[in-house]
């Protein structure tokens, strides 16, 4: 694009989420519930780390074989059905690594490249925005050349890896794993970190199979939440119920999208379980999931047909306003905020209830669709690029782009309204500079998050950022033609000033100097008149 400006991709329907969960709390369980569930569960979990590390053993020499040998092994240990639950999740767990790696990979690269070319420019060299410049003293240049020798050794460790197929996983996870040497900063003691180690580690999940009673053989929920598992087979004198089940004494009830669960139930089609300990609070849950097929999305002019809701996201707040169908901002902003500190179920919760109160609110307004960034700061949180700026790093790293956007899609669909994703370039600098201050008033103070509210809006409206600028003085009337049409979508090459209309300016033409000569009044004697003074005729007498 002109002026240095990237091309702006096209706003496009974000399709609707292809799967559900759903989680409940298991309640009235007895003594004896508890120890089997730890029984089957640390049993399994001893499974599924061998199978793990036999995974990461094998690396790119896996194949369907290897596969199937694997499941031999665990059958006569578990049981068929147990050993394919274990299988797979071993097999995802080494994809989710390995998508991990390369990621990790191409960061250190991006990393490796950006010293190189700071490090090759002269002290003090100014940046751009595409590139950044030179480091700024000599100290600094140095220490940056030592770091790019460490990021090299990782970058080339790193490739070697990934071209062998290793990968580095940790079941339980590797935050649990390092916090056993931090305990005093944790607030925990050795035998709290004890149990969360093992819980995290144990296994109690199962893939649901359609055609089978109530979806799923392994972990059975029944339509009245009585909840039964098949035993292991070193297990199965614990079995209180025919073919080596146990059966639980307390029920479940999934009060959140409970209809759908139990009509998937009823017509026996699958759905997957996981139960899961909480050892802080003492409590045990299961999570139902299951496959749905993807909304179809409808068309972007239906979806725009009654306005749009364009949305801001930033660190502490959502920042929304309204829009008509002509790109006009109505009514007044809104606000939504949350709080992102804390453990990870409070920062969640705070998106759920901020996205809540925003899809209330579009409802209300009888809108039908929601046009939110399509943000990805994955190149933006290197160490590298933005060197001293840490608060903008922490800034960017804070912003819950991912998880808001998996929230938003989810909830939306199940409202029945619409997500709209636009390029997020250059949104908040436009929007703030042809927005914040037409919009702000005396009593109305708007900010820099709402103009770029009212961008991103207006972008996926097919609409340029920029407003619509005053006509001149005398064309404001409506004797001239009242001229409140908003600029077209087929603005030059980028969002710019108008194309320039051949011909004459009424500004540019000069006045009539013999006209004006005979009343104009000399600027330099005051006082005097100019010699042909106006003179006013006499009046013609007729009879």
């Amino acid at each position: 694009m002109d002026g240095g400006l990237r091309k702006l991709a096209a706003p496009f329907v974000v399709p609707g989420p292809s799967g559900v969960a759903v989680r409940t709390r298991l309640k009235q369980l007895t003594a004896t519930d508890e120890e089997v569930l730890r029984r089957v569960g640390a049993h399994l979990g001893t499974l599924a780390c061998r199978d793990l590390k036999t995974r990461c053993h094998d690396g790119l020499g896996h194949d369907a074989k290897t596969w199937a040998a694997r499941k031999r092994e665990l059958t006569p240990l578990s049981s068929a059905r147990w050993a394919g639950a274990i299988t797979r999740a071993t097999h995802e767990q080494w994809a989710l690594a390995r998508r991990g790696a390369l990621a990790h990979l191409q960061n250190l690269q991006a990393g490796v490249h950006t010293l190189r070319h700071r490090l090759a420019l002269p002290l003090g060299a100014k940046g751009s925005k595409r590139a950044p410049g030179g480091y700024r003293s000599r100290r600094e240049w140095h220490a940056k050349a030592r770091r790019l020798q460490v990021l090299e050794d990782r970058l080339a460790r790193e490739r070697a890896a990934w071209q062998a197929g290793t990968v580095h996983v940790v079941r339980g996870g590797k935050r649990l794993a390092r916090m056993r040497h931090h305990l005093p900063a944790a607030r925990l003691t050795e035998t709290q970190w004890r149990e969360r180690w093992q819980a995290a580690r144990w296994f109690l999940q199962a893939d649901g199979e359609s055609g089978k009673r109530f979806g799923n053989e392994t972990i059975r929920v029944s339509p009245d939440g009585e909840v039964s598992i098949r035993l292991p087979a070193p297990l199965k004198q614990w079995a209180n119920a025919p073919h080596g089940r146990y059966v639980l004494t307390g029920r479940v009830a999934f009060a959140h999208r409970g209809p759908e669960w139990a009509d998937r139930v009823a017509a026996n089609r699958a759905i997957a379980y996981r139960i899961h300990h909480d050892p802080a609070r003492g409590r045990w849950y299961v999570t139902a999931s299951w496959q749905k097929p993807i909304t179809r999305t409808i068309p972007l002019a239906a979806a725009l047909a009654d306005g749009v809701i364009g949305v801001d996201t930033n660190a502490d707040h959502l920042a929304a306003w309204r829009l008509d169908v002509h790109g006009n901002p109505t009514g007044s902003p809104r606000r939504f905020s949350y709080d992102l500190t804390g453990p990870a179920e409070h920062r969640d919760a705070q998106v759920r209830h901020a996205l809540t109160r925003l899809l209330h609110w579009a409802r209300t307004c009888g809108v039908r669709a929601i046009a939110v960034e399509d943000l990805d700061f994955t190149a933006e949180k290197t160490r590298e690029k933005h060197g001293r700026r840490k608060r903008f790093r922490r800034l960017v790293s804070g912003l819950p782009t991912g998880r808001l956007r998996a929230r938003l899609v989810s909830m939306a669909d199940a409202m029945g309204l619409t997500v709209i994703a636009v390029d997020p370039a250059y949104t908040s600098k436009w929007g703030a500079q042809h927005w914040q201050k037409p919009l702000t008033s005396t009593t109305r103070k708007t900010t820099r998050h709402d103009a770029a509210a009212v961008a991103i809006a207006r972008r996926a409206q097919g609409y340029p950022v920029r407003r619509r600028t005053a006509p001149p003085r005398t064309h404001q009337s409506d004797g001239c033609g009242h001229r409140t049409v908003q600029a077209g979508p087929d603005a030059p090459g980028r969002e710019g000033p108008r194309r320039r209309v051949p011909g004459a300016r009424t500004r540019s033409v000069p006045p009539d100097a013999e006209r004006t000569r005979a009343t104009r009044t000399p600027s330099t004697v005051r006082g005097v008149r100019s010699e042909r003074e106006w003179v006013q005729d006499s009046l013609l007498l007729t009879d």
